[in-house]
């Protein structure tokens, strides 16, 4: 009895210093954890750039009545225009060989740019295929030199803000050999800025919200529907998703709160002295897979 009682204080004092142990370690896993949650987290990811698609409308604003324009749409023949084998190649070939020739280009010229080709491309990006036929897109063109400036200058504060602090060092050193920071001459002098914009609902007549259904997939053909149209035409541009700069553009250009900006296009022709990273792209082996 008399040992026990004397090993029993040595005991007790492990048994604490194991608990001790234990829970230091437990502690210092957590705080590991959080550690690396909070580095994971993204503060960079601008609520506008968000995928939309998930968008829940109110149910109190929901009319749950069929949306569209006319119940019954009619349905009318279609006509293909149908090639050769050997047409189909060529044509084929020759589109490949015009948009391989796309480079994000931000050395613009402020050479004017008629206005017919603005009007134009933007028509062919309308005719991008959409969710339910909703056609999310409000594509607005500035022209206006104070406005583009204005662009400008909301966008080179921001920007600054997302490379010292909200990007990371690991996104900062991976634009570096792109030799790209926060300033944007090309945002003054291209004649063109269009600011796409994806709708994330829209308004019935009866003044109740309408659903736009995969309203960023959407948005996002009819992007690269224009990119495709702009190369077609002889122009340039470099897309750019201005970060954390929705709210304060889509104020200064006077949109409404249901819209938010997914893309920035500056369009022109390059500078005569403008260059371009030499990079090449993957070979097809590497981007498709035949099952």
């Amino acid at each position: 009895m008399a040992l026990f009682s004397s090993v029993t204080p040595a005991f007790i004092a492990i048994i604490c210093v194991l608990i001790g142990v234990i829970l230091k370690k437990t502690n210092g896993k957590k705080e590991k954890h959080e550690t690396k949650s909070k580095s994971l987290s993204r503060p960079w990811v601008d609520e506008d750039l968000k995928d939309g698609t998930d968008h829940h409308l109110e149910e109190e604003d929901v009319d749950e009545e069929w949306q569209g324009p006319d119940e019954n749409i009619a349905h009318v023949p279609f006509f293909a225009e149908r090639y050769s084998e050997g047409e189909m190649i060529k044509r084929s070939q020759m589109f490949y060989e015009l948009l391989n020739k796309r480079r994000s280009v931000r050395f613009l010229s402020d050479e004017p740019v008629p206005r017919e080709v603005i009007d134009n491309v933007i028509r062919t990006a309308g005719t991008s295929p959409s969710g339910a036929h909703t056609e999310p897109w409000t594509f607005v063109v500035v022209q206006d030199p104070y406005l583009k400036h204005k662009i400008r200058e909301i966008v080179e504060e921001e920007e600054e803000i997302n490379y010292k602090k909200r990007m990371g060092d690991r996104w900062v050193n991976d634009l570096k050999r792109l030799r790209t920071n926060w300033i944007k001459e090309y945002l003054d002098t291209a004649p063109y800025l269009i600011l796409i914009f994806k709708q994330v609902y829209g308004w019935l007549p009866n003044g109740k919200k309408k659903t736009h259904y995969y309203n960023e997939i959407s948005v996002s053909i009819a992007c690269g529907i224009l990119l495709a149209a702009l190369q077609n035409a002889g122009l340039y541009t470099v897309t750019s998703t201005p970060l954390n700069c929705g709210p304060q553009l889509r104020v200064l250009l006077q949109r409404p709160a249901n819209e938010k900006l997914l893309l920035l296009l500056p369009v022109g022709y390059p500078k005569k002295e403008a260059t371009v990273p030499a990079l090449t792209r993957k070979p097809l082996k590497d981007i498709m897979v035949i099952m």
